[in-house]
């Protein structure tokens, strides 16, 4: 059963495309495919599988490894609150306390009206925002609950930029042919790339 609607199928193509190997292309696919279902299905990596001539299991593998990939359903909304030590010390804890007490679900869980799904996370590489949160991946920064009730009260509006959890970006790339990198399989280069020289340098 085919996974990939036809607009997505056309852009796993191009995305292939730009990459010397196709199995290069397996986590580029695995966002492409969060994008369509919002989180990843065993059809979807076994499209991703015979798209790049993989197994489904190696695509798992990578699925698996990376925790932005959801291997079931989650909410339209994922909160990631930071749990890490700059955080922890600066009232994460509560935070989380206060957000499952907020939507009615512990960490891990999902609203019953598939909204939110509130989860703890590793540093998020913003330590001197502590107590930081993610929403869809999204940096919010030194968040009070007062703020994270606003948030809620927002996200559950359409008075905001948010998008649904799976989209990563709403701009595609696009690069004209005539830009293209001209990568090759490393097994096919034969010279340095022209970037590079070979003169000494003292």
């Amino acid at each position: 059963m085919k996974f990939f609607t036809e607009e997505h199928l056309e852009l796993a193509d191009a995305i292939i495309a730009r990459y010397p190997k196709p199995r290069s292309a397996m986590i580029p696919l695995l966002h492409l495919a969060q994008e369509q279902a919002g989180w990843i299905t065993d059809d979807a990596m076994a499209e991703i599988a015979e798209l790049v001539g993989t197994s489904s299991a190696e695509v798992l593998g990578t699925c698996s490894f990376y925790e932005m990939f959801k291997r079931s359903p989650v909410g339209k909304y994922v909160i990631n609150i930071c749990t890490t030590m700059s955080c922890a010390l600066l009232g994460a804890g509560e935070l989380m306390e206060h957000a499952e007490r907020r939507l009615g679900v512990r960490a891990g869980g999902t609203t019953e009206d598939g909204m939110f799904t509130i989860e703890g996370a590793e540093c998020q590489a913003a330590c001197t925002e502590a107590p930081c949160l993610q929403v869809n991946y999204r940096h919010r920064y030194r968040v009070t609950s007062d703020q994270f009730d606003s948030m809620i009260e927002e996200l559950a509006s359409t008075n905001h930029d948010v998008p649904d959890h799976g989209v990563l970006s709403r701009i595609r790339q696009h690069i004209p042919e005539d830009r293209f990198v001209g990568a090759v399989p490393p097994e096919d280069v034969v010279s340095s790339p022209a970037w590079m020289h070979d003169e000494k340098v003292d």
